[in-house]
């Protein structure tokens, strides 16, 4: 199935429908890709996924009837957003340390220079009267760029990690301009 999903040669039905299987069975439901930009999360240890939840995705698909969903750099948010938009952005979070250094889910690094960029198109963003909220790691490098922002601290639970007593809850960034 990963396979399959990898070469881009399924219909659009096809593509959602691999895509959801291998999200429920995946290891604890990552998604990341390599260097070629391949699907390469390890499969998982699940004796009975919930790979057709119908009530959920019926319920997820009338929520996203009105919505516009994109896939880009988060730079072009800047020429379709307007004003009232709500845009969030869940960028690679900016390591906590020297050892935590997984830093993308695509072929592209998300490190200083992009985490500085993306701090510019949230302030653009604010200037075009959109509401923006973006989340982040606790770290004085992500404070700083939001610094002329409201910055909340979170408890978020943490589910993926190779060293399963650090998985659990960590102080996370959620930063708005409302």
């Amino acid at each position: 199935m990963r396979k399959d999903y990898n070469t881009k040669k399924l219909d659009k039905i096809e593509r959602a429908a691999t895509f959801i299987y291998l999200n429920k069975t995946c290891f604890n439901g990552l998604y990341r890709v390599n260097s070629k930009g391949e699907f390469n999360v390890p499969f998982g240890k699940y004796r009975n996924p919930a790979i057709f939840d119908e009530e959920n995705l019926l319920v997820a698909s009338k929520l996203l009837k009105h919505a516009n969903l994109y896939s880009d750099d988060f730079s072009k948010v800047l020429y379709c957003a307007n004003k009232d938009d709500f845009v969030y952005f869940d960028p690679p979070y900016y390591p906590l340390n020297k050892t935590s250094s997984f830093t993308n889910y695509t072929a592209e690094r998300f490190l200083e220079d992009e985490q500085k960029r993306l701090s510019i198109v949230f302030r653009e963003l604010d200037k075009k009267k959109c509401k923006v909220m973006l989340s982040n790691s606790d770290t004085e490098f992500i404070k700083n760029l939001y610094k002329d922002y409201r910055i909340e601290v979170v408890k978020a639970n943490r589910a993926i990690s190779c060293v399963g007593d650090k998985r659990g809850p960590i102080n996370e960034l959620v930063i708005l301009n409302y």
